[in-house]
């Protein structure tokens, strides 16, 4: 079985936000694999422990999220590819699964294609969704379970708001995973130091069949037109009576206002 999970490296501490494009910059900024990205690594190791087969990540950022291939690698994945160039650069979710599905296409063979439910610094849970249709496979979203029934078949159960679905797909499939799934495995010694051994692959888009009015800026069709900080405003606080009667009129009152 041939897995690809696509990872995101995620800003860690204060971050600064580019003024020319309003995005947040990138570059040189420490990072961190996105929290749900390694749920959905674990969940990838679990069904190569069960069906074989090999776990690639594949990410899409500057040279620094080599770093965060490294951490994925040291938890126990084959082999890593980095898609990286300037050409990339301000990518909104519809251009970086665009490119994406075509580093999958590349890389070819490809059972099932693994995200987290959604990255922690811009939440919109989209790109798996989209490399799904640009792909032209079926999904399944919000997983917290999921079963290999046989080679050509996937079980997933998915954890909504108000219900639970079960949902059986005909691989190859995208699927995008909750924290409820599993607890991600720790990095050991031995597969920290066995992790540099491991080949990772950088590719630009001279590497890749890509249509370039649809990858980096110049494909993103969404624009932020500001990026602010949401003003801080003192709170006042006002102490109710220590008599119970005359707390529960005053805290009445002030509902009432």
């Amino acid at each position: 079985m041939k897995i690809v999970v696509c990872i995101k490296q995620v800003p860690v501490g204060d971050v600064k936000i580019d003024p020319k494009t309003n995005n947040l910059a990138r570059s040189n900024v420490e990072g961190d694999i996105n929290t749900y990205d390694r749920n959905a690594i674990e969940a990838a190791l679990q069904l190569k422990e069960q069906a074989g087969g090999e776990v690639i990540l594949l990410s899409m950022g500057p040279d620094s999220y080599m770093s965060s291939l490294r951490d994925g690698l040291a938890m126990g994945t084959d082999s890593a590819v980095l898609m990286s160039s300037r050409a990339f650069g301000g990518a909104d979710t519809l251009a970086t699964a665009y490119t994406l599905s075509e580093g999958i296409k590349k890389i070819g063979g490809v059972d099932l294609i693994l995200f987290g439910r959604q990255s922690v610094d811009a939440d919109t849970g989209q790109v798996g969704p989209i490399v799904a249709e640009d792909l032209n496979i079926p999904q399944i979203t919000f997983a917290e379970g999921v079963e290999l029934h046989d080679d050509n078949v996937l079980v997933g159960t998915r954890l909504l708001d108000n219900s639970v679905q079960e949902v059986k797909v005909t691989l190859p499939a995208v699927l995008t995973v909750r924290a409820e799934m599993n607890k991600p495995r720790y990095e050991t010694p031995l597969n920290i130091q066995t992790s540099f051994e491991k080949p990772v692959t950088v590719w630009s888009e001279k590497d890749l069949d890509l249509d370039e009015s649809r990858i980096g800026q110049a494909g993103s069709p969404t624009i932020v037109r500001k990026v602010y900080s949401p003003d801080k405003a003192a709170k006042q606080i006002e102490m109710l009576p220590q008599n119970a009667a005359a707390a529960v009129t005053k805290l009445l009152t002030e509902l009432n206002n």
